[in-house]
């Protein structure tokens, strides 16, 4: 049986086997603070290639060690860290699979930073935050080049595809949101231009033909936030500046208000088909999409070119080729180690 979900998905130079993709997910298991991915990142993500996924997203990864939620997360800001990363690269190729990384700052939301920054001077509402310092015009325009930066270290290491994050109340988020950024400079009289600098930074340092992901929140939660009418603009604005295709997400902004819908499944999916419509780009959905019939359906429906798995593949390495079984999938691609267990001849 010929399923939408393991048809084959090729944009720009990202050829992949299928449209399953193991969202980014902080593992906050850095041992030495040092950023760098360990034997526990090699398992994980190796063995989500090995379980049939077509793409993964490595982790929110920083760059800065100011930067980071906390010390335990990993980090790109040192040409000493790219072999630990390519290790892992090489390896979850062999099987098939295409990676990314996703780089980011955490901005006001940096726990561990001695002093956290920020467009504004603005704390994070949840205890525990420290009231972070506003970044000065400049210290803004080195921030962009921390992000290219990165780019050229990811690249370096062997990455087929890169994910910028501007979600969930990190750096990017806060500048392109009206809640958290109370600038009167340009980045306070364009909320997108942070976010635009960093994509076209970021694309210089990329080859022409790699895929550029941004993941951005479609609808603020608290009360006063954003809503998806301010992520189209500021999508549009994203594509323009080189954003290949959108990674669509919601909340992280601070306290929840009223807008925020229940967790249900699939429940950020009508944020990513309007996107997709409204701004003609890929997208890719997320949020609760670990039953593969929702997956299959998103795909089948027309709402999004590829869906991304989070706590379902946290449970299960081989949710891909076990949502291939039960869709009946004739794209079943079982390594032959594990064929007598799938009664496969």
């Amino acid at each position: 049986m010929s399923n939408k979900l393991f048809s084959p998905f090729e944009l720009k130079s990202l050829k992949l086997k299928n449209r399953a993709v193991m969202a980014p997910m902080c593992q906050y298991s850095v041992t030495e603070k040092d950023g760098k991915p360990n034997e526990w990142h090699y398992v994980h993500y190796v063995s989500r290639a090995i379980g049939g996924t077509g793409l993964i997203i490595m982790e929110m990864t920083d760059i800065d060690p100011d930067g980071r939620i906390t010390d335990y997360d990993l980090g790109l800001w040192s040409d000493d860290q790219i072999p630990a990363f390519s290790r892992i690269i090489d390896q979850v190729h062999a099987y098939g699979t295409k990676i990314g990384i996703q780089i980011a700052h955490a901005g006001r939301k940096a726990e561990d930073a001695a002093n956290p920054v920020a467009p504004s001077a603005i704390k994070f509402p949840d205890e525990g935050y420290k009231t972070p310092r506003a970044l000065s015009t400049k210290e803004v325009k080195d921030m962009v080049q921390l992000f290219a930066d990165t780019a050229r270290r990811a690249v370096k290491a062997g990455v087929d595809m890169i994910e910028i994050h501007a979600a969930h109340g990190y750096l990017i988020h806060q500048f392109q949101s009206p809640l958290t950024n109370k600038r009167d400079d340009q980045y306070g009289q364009d909320l997108s231009l942070f976010g635009k600098e960093v994509i076209q930074a970021v694309k210089k340092e990329m080859p022409s033909d790699m895929l550029l992901s941004v993941r951005i929140t479609a609808v603020e939660y608290a009360d006063g936030g954003y809503d998806l009418d301010h992520a189209v603009m500021l999508s549009k604005a994203y594509k323009e500046a080189g954003a290949d295709i959108l990674h669509v997400s919601s909340g992280g902004e601070g306290i929840p208000g009223e807008r925020k819908p229940g967790n249900y499944p699939g429940y950020q999916v009508p944020f990513a088909r309007k996107i997709r419509e409204e701004v003609s780009i890929p997208v890719i959905a997320v949020g609760m999409l670990e039953k593969p019939s929702v997956a299959e359906a998103v795909i089948g429906n027309g709402d999004a070119d590829l869906v991304a798995i989070a706590r379902g593949m946290l449970v299960d390495p081989y949710w891909s080729t076990h949502a291939a079984i039960e869709l009946r999938s004739k794209q079943l691609n079982v390594p032959k180690q594990y064929e007598r267990g799938y009664h496969i001849k």
